[in-house]
């Protein structure tokens, strides 16, 4: 009897099992190239997570500077100096002869003319040598006319050798000698006279009394003692010490401003007068007359007075921020960044000081960035970040009205 196979235990057809086989290798590849994939992202990412935490860290690690810039100063300088004013002339008047005050004609702020009388000195010594030197003067005059009377007589008798040559030279010499004496006797009563004259104190020059340091009976000395103090007050002069830095720039002639501190601020032209051709050794400045007209009499001689004069500079300074500025071993510098950011040490000649400001005349241009208070740390050529300086709003005046009813 012929046995026929069942279907169920009938193998599997070997063309499935290839086909399983096949899916399972291309879920492996495709597996394994999604894992390739996620590794290759993954070390993109932590390439980039690594390149931007190195751009952090420096970014970090980089020094930031406040930005500053300078501005234009004065082409033209005005140099303020100290003066005292005085008069064109002044002088203190003294005795020539000693005596006592008899009386005195002219007192401070009295204005005088030349030869006007301002004081006589009482000596009666004086008027009594003066009356003893001019009858000896009567004395010796009348011995000289007889002397020459004599001279005469024998000058003929010796014409005719009626008298001896001795007896003639003798009487020549007596007329000789009598007429020296004549001229002795006539200086001595000059001079007395002239000292007589001593006893008027006169002004020599039209101007003010400003000081009278003698009063009615003061007992005078002669040449010891002042007695008036007189000044011309117009015009006025003044002198003011130039330092050397400006000696050069001051030019006889030069216009100047005066101000008086006590005329709520008033200036006077004035003109340089004199400039003196060389330098003070021991304050190094130059001396400067200036000539003040005081047609009105305004003006006191011994006023504290402020010249102000315009000096051109020559080059036009820039002036920076005072905190730009360094000084050590150095000499004094500043911190300047280029265009690329690099730091740069560039050393300055100062000009004026004004406090918050200051002049620079050389070591650095109008586009130059300057480092506001540089710090230590700064070296030449570091990278630096650069931070403008933002200016502070200007603040609100306060309502004086606020607050009140």
């Amino acid at each position: 009897m012929n046995s026929i196979p069942s279907s169920t235990f009938a193998r599997p057809s070997t063309d499935h099992s290839h086909r399983t086989l096949l899916v399972v290798k291309r879920l492996g590849l495709g597996l394994l190239l999604l894992l390739l994939l996620a590794g290759a992202w993954r070390m993109a990412q932590n390439l980039q997570q690594a390149e931007s935490l190195q751009a952090q860290t420096a970014a970090s690690q980089q020094r930031s500077v406040i930005a500053a810039h300078s501005k234009p100063g004065e082409a033209t300088r005005k140099l303020v100096l100290p003066a005292s004013l005085r008069g064109n002339t002044e002088t203190q008047l003294y005795a020539r002869s000693n005596g006592y005050l008899s009386a005195w004609h002219k007192t401070i702020g009295d204005q005088v003319k030349k030869g006007d009388l301002l004081a006589v000195i009482d000596v009666p010594e004086l008027e009594q040598e003066l009356a003893q030197a001019r009858a000896a003067l009567a004395q010796v005059k009348a011995r000289l006319e007889l002397t020459r009377t004599t001279l005469q007589r024998w000058t003929q008798l010796n014409g005719t050798d009626s008298g001896t040559q001795q007896e003639f030279d003798e009487k020549r010499s007596a007329f000789l000698q009598a007429e020296a004496d004549f001229s002795a006797a006539q200086a001595n009563v000059k001079r007395l006279e002239n000292i007589e004259g001593y006893r008027r104190i006169v002004a020599p020059f039209s101007g003010v009394i400003t000081r009278r340091a003698v009063d009615v009976g003061s007992l005078i000395v002669a040449g010891s003692q002042e007695l008036f103090a007189l000044t011309q007050t117009d015009p006025l002069r003044l002198t003011v010490w130039v330092p050397q830095v400006y000696a050069d720039d001051i030019k006889a002639g030069q216009e100047v401003s005066v101000r008086v501190l006590d005329s709520q601020g008033k200036q006077v032209n004035a003109h340089v007068d004199h400039v003196a051709g060389a330098l003070d050794p021991v304050n190094r400045s130059r001396q400067v007359d200036i000539t003040l007209p005081n047609k009105d009499g305004k003006l006191l001689p011994g006023s504290y007075v402020e010249i102000s004069i315009n000096v051109a500079g020559k080059s036009s300074p820039l002036v920076v921020p005072a905190n730009v500025l360094v000084i050590d071993q150095a000499g004094p510098h500043v911190v300047v960044v280029d265009a690329e950011h690099r730091v740069a040490f560039r050393p300055v000649k100062l000009g004026r000081d004004f406090g918050r400001e200051l002049e620079i005349l050389e070591g650095i241009s109008a586009s130059d960035t300057l480092v506001a208070s540089p710090s230590d740390l700064l070296v030449e050529g570091e990278t630096v970040s650069v931070v403008e300086a933002q200016a502070k709003p200007a603040e609100k005046p306060k309502d004086k009205t606020a607050g009140k009813s």
